[in-house]
């Protein structure tokens, strides 16, 4: 049998025991070292020629327990608590323990708790969209050279830790080829953390991204948060529209990958950080670096794998794929039964430009199988924009694609504003991009509010 005094000797936090006139009777080896006193010299005295500012002998008076307080020694803020000792209801002694050295160790264990909070409440928020969020290579329809070189230049950066680039217009499967990537690598059962660079004003990125210690600036939560750089630690960062960094927040994201440490917001300590970035940009990084709107280095840092991804006008034998797929998914989703497609809509789906890619495709397709009645997907059921751009590509061969292209757009943008009767938000859902995008176009078009 171990006996108590040596176990007590080896507890990580200081202890002391008084008896009922506030005389020290137990001293353990922690609190030892750290006043710098022998147990021989303390033993016997009372415990104010032991402890400064102690109140031991106050709780053997009083019988109250004081938990949590704070207590100066040695120049030091510790946290502390005062238990006194009971034997058949009368007061005998009282135990005192050192709960914390020092205050920084209460908020080091405050900022660790909050991490995990945080990470707990992240995971919540990503089980719930698991469905919709977690894609395998397998995920990526399509045959065309295009986009099976796309795919196995992707499976080779997967078995590394490079930073990847992907490049392509919006709509063009940026992300679930960020996602395949991720669960393709070694780094498949950690965290997969996305931030869109060109949803979130550049004033509050930097929070987003680095998170802030409590009260950092007005506003500030009082538990403070980790940024996104720390949730992702062993994990996969995804930054999309990359391209849209404000030149502050590209230098400073360049210091990380470069440090592979980060402070947060108001924060003092450097913390490590340990993911692999994987970015996206529908912008032409080397004509943004030309015109200085993009730092050489951080482009650099960026490009080590990068990976282009093609346009559906450039891919259209994959069209006829991608549509019957949609067409199952979207049957599946609600709950309708097999739909095949018109001879007729599958010309019109080969011969329109997409501007919105992919994303555009599912999203003619998801309405159609909603407001068809029947087994089959026809010109009715298709938005009228798509019928007109396509009737003036015939009627009118010389007419330049950027124009249609605006054009569909346009007519797309009219279409989804009047059924959700003028709400962005619903609209831009509708359109499958952010309702930030939809401003900028909408202000590019000349379509007032």
């Amino acid at each position: 049998m171990i006996p108590l005094d040596i176990i007590l000797d080896h507890i990580y936090f200081g202890i002391i025991v008084v008896d009922r006139k506030g005389k020290v009777i137990f001293f353990n080896k922690t609190y030892e070292e750290f006043l710098g006193l022998k147990k021989e010299e303390v033993l016997g005295k009372h415990v104010t020629e032991v402890i400064e500012n102690t109140r031991m002998h106050i709780v053997v008076k009083t019988g109250e327990p004081e938990i949590g307080w704070r207590q100066r020694i040695k120049g030091q803020d510790m946290i502390v608590q005062r238990i006194p000792i009971k034997i058949n209801g009368e007061i005998v002694g009282a135990v005192g323990q050192v709960m914390f050295r020092d205050i920084e160790e209460v908020r080091e264990l405050a900022s660790r708790l909050n991490l995990l909070e945080s990470k707990v409440e992240y995971y919540e928020r990503e089980l719930k969209t698991l469905k919709y969020s977690k894609y395998t290579f397998e995920n990526i329809i399509g045959k065309s050279p295009t986009i099976e070189n796309a795919k196995i230049l992707a499976m080779k950066a997967a078995e590394t830790n490079a930073t990847v680039l992907l490049i392509g217009e919006s709509g063009t499967g940026k992300e679930i080829f960020a996602h395949a990537i991720h669960y393709a690598s070694s780094r498949r059962y950690k965290p997969f953390v996305r931030v869109n660079c060109a949803a979130i004003p550049k004033e509050l990125l930097e929070s987003e991204l680095f998170g802030y210690e409590p009260g950092a600036f007005t506003g500030a939560s009082k538990q403070g948060k980790p940024g996104k750089f720390e949730l992702a630690h062993h994990g996969t960062l995804f930054l999309d529209e990359v391209g849209d960094m404000s030149p502050e927040m590209q230098a400073k994201v360049l210091r990380v990958l470069e440090e592979r440490e980060m402070e947060r917001i108001g924060g003092i300590r450097p913390i490590n950080v340990d993911f692999r970035l994987i970015a996206a940009t529908n912008q032409n990084l080397d004509s943004l670096v030309k015109k200085k709107r993009f730092r050489l280095d951080l482009y650099y840092r960026l490009n080590v794998f990068s990976i282009y991804l093609p346009p559906l006008r450039e891919r259209r034998e994959d069209i006829p794929l991608l549509a019957k797929h949609f067409v199952r998914e979207a049957c599946e989703e609600q709950g309708r039964g097999e739909m095949s497609i018109n001879p007729k809509v599958m010309e019109i789906f080969l011969s329109y430009p997409w501007p919105g890619n992919v994303r555009e495709l599912r999203n003619v397709i998801e309405r159609a199988v909603a407001i068809s009645g029947g087994k089959e997907i026809s010109e009715e059921h298709l938005p009228g924009y798509l019928i007109k751009g396509i009737k003036v590509d015939k009627e009118i061969t010389i007419i330049p694609i950027k124009d249609l292209v605006h054009e569909a757009e346009r007519h797309a943008i009219l279409h989804a504003l009047r059924i959700s009767s003028g709400n962005v938000s619903k609209a831009a859902k509708l359109l499958g991009i952010h309702r930030s995008s939809l401003y900028e176009k909408m202000r590019k078009l000349n379509i007032g509010n």
